[in-house]
């Protein structure tokens, strides 16, 4: 789905505001990893010199300024929350683009494949401490109190990705437990971003707490499309191969969602995915992945989990209802909300 204008124009808007912040952080990086960091962004192809290459929309730290905003501070307040929380989010994906071995991120290599596995693991580290700086730093008052917070959903985060990772070897995967997982692998980094803003604005507690819970569901909205988008999305709008969550056999909601189902498309499909206990598996093939994904939508996976985004979409909605806030702010995070669940797949 194409951004709406009011959508486009805001996340623009704050990209603006974001960017010179970011790379003015990410300039205090050594050399080696200021590179890295910069052919990660889209700042630099690999030997440093400036492109334009695609990258992320931002997301993160729009909800981060919107968030000081709806709490009536100015956008600036915002800014080093959006900066910290941009940082997490990418060193999450260079480690997860290490722990997938993907090797493509915006159609272009990803860093571990471009510079090797170790300078990756070390340049997602460095961009996790240089958040907490940026966040110390920027106020001595509410500074410590937003850095608890992105340590607390950074925590949250990396669990729900070892439980993700645990879920690749388990056989009994349930719906609930899949649901946890994407609570605090995505969730948490997203309550923290639509909250961190309030907290470096000194907005009371009650907003805080209305604002976080905006981020949590919009979270679990999130990374329900982003399953979506694994198996059903379209390569050139994704950046991924098609089906590439099917073809590393991941538990995804769709997929746990259908081989909870009963039937002989649930057993074939778990016959599928999961071949007989004990046996080594590796990646499906292109047959066996258009397979996998006909059976997962014919057992209700893409149907369950597109309602299931539909109704996270309606609680992160009412949680901004809860509390009163800016009201231009307050909209622009609704606009946002129903973008970010809406995209096509």
């Amino acid at each position: 789905m194409t951004p709406t204008f009011a959508v486009a124009e805001l996340l623009e808007r704050c990209r603006i505001a974001i960017n010179p912040a970011l790379g003015e952080a990410v300039d205090r990086l050594t050399p080696d990893l200021r590179l890295i960091a910069s052919y990660h962004f889209g700042w630099s192809d690999p030997s440093g010199q400036p492109t334009k290459a695609p990258s992320g929309k931002g997301v993160r730290s729009t909800l981060a300024i919107l968030g000081a905003e709806a709490s009536w501070a100015q956008s600036e307040v915002g800014i080093p929350g959006g900066v910290a929380v941009e940082l997490v989010h990418n060193f999450s994906l260079i480690h997860d683009d290490i722990i997938d071995t993907d090797a493509e991120r915006h159609h272009r290599p990803t860093v571990w494949s471009e510079f090797g596995v170790g300078p990756a693991i070390v340049a997602g580290d460095a961009l996790a401490v240089l958040a907490h700086q940026v966040l110390l730093e920027s106020s001595p008052e509410r500074g410590p109190a937003a850095s608890r917070a992105l340590a607390e959903a950074t925590a949250m985060m990396i669990a729900g990705q070892a439980d993700d990772i645990a879920f690749e070897k388990r056989r009994d995967v349930s719906v609930e437990q899949c649901t946890a997982m994407s609570a605090a692998k995505t969730g948490a980094l997203l309550g923290c971003a639509s909250s961190i803003g309030a907290i470096l604005a000194g907005a009371p507690d009650a907003a805080v707490r209305a604002l976080h819970d905006f981020g949590l569901h919009l979270g679990l909205a999130f990374q329900a499309v982003d399953d979506l988008l694994g198996i059903w999305g379209d390569p050139l709008t994704t950046g991924k191969p098609s089906g590439n969550d099917l073809r590393q056999r991941k538990k995804s909601l769709p997929v746990v969602a259908a081989l909870a189902a009963a039937g002989p498309e649930a057993d074939e499909l778990r016959s599928l995915l999961l071949g007989e206990p004990g046996e080594t598996l590796g990646p499906l093939q292109a047959d066996q992945v258009d397979r996998a994904r006909y059976l997962v939508e014919a057992c209700g996976g893409r149907e369950w989990t597109t309602v299931r985004a539909k109704a996270n979409l309606d609680s992160a909605l009412g949680a901004l209802e809860r509390v009163r806030l800016s009201a231009l702010p307050h909209r622009d995070l609704a606009d946002l909300a129903v973008y970010i669940v809406e995209r096509d797949f």
